[in-house]
């Protein structure tokens, strides 16, 4: 079955999950040539390794707690705080506690494709 992929001028639901956060995957919302929106869903515990990205970003918590490390230090991003970052600085998440956050990505010439 395809995913469904919302059609400009959709409505997108990203409140939290709550007690179904425990059973969510991480789901890409939209993408065009120039961004990309998705939402990705931690457990407590998950971590995603130091990794980057050729573009500007944000990470905006919706639910739970997840630790940063960008810059040469670790910021925890509770719900209702966001995160920019510049393009191609190294970051890495940690869940303190079950969380969802909702990432957008101002896609380049060099991450389309």
């Amino acid at each position: 079955m395809a995913l469904h992929r919302p059609a400009p001028g959709e409505l997108i639901d990203i409140r939290p999950l709550g007690d179904k956060l425990a059973e969510a995957d991480s789901i890409a919302l939209a993408r065009t040539d120039d961004f990309e929106v998705m939402r990705v869903v931690m457990p407590a515990g998950k971590t995603i390794p130091e990794h980057s990205v050729p573009a500007e970003l944000t990470l905006q918590c919706l639910e739970g707690t997840v630790d940063v490390q960008a810059l040469g230090r670790t910021q925890t991003l509770e719900a209702g705080q966001m995160l920019y970052l510049h393009g191609n600085t190294p970051y890495a998440l940690q869940a303190r506690a079950n969380a969802s956050v909702l990432m957008t990505v101002l896609r380049k010439e060099n991450m389309k494709g």
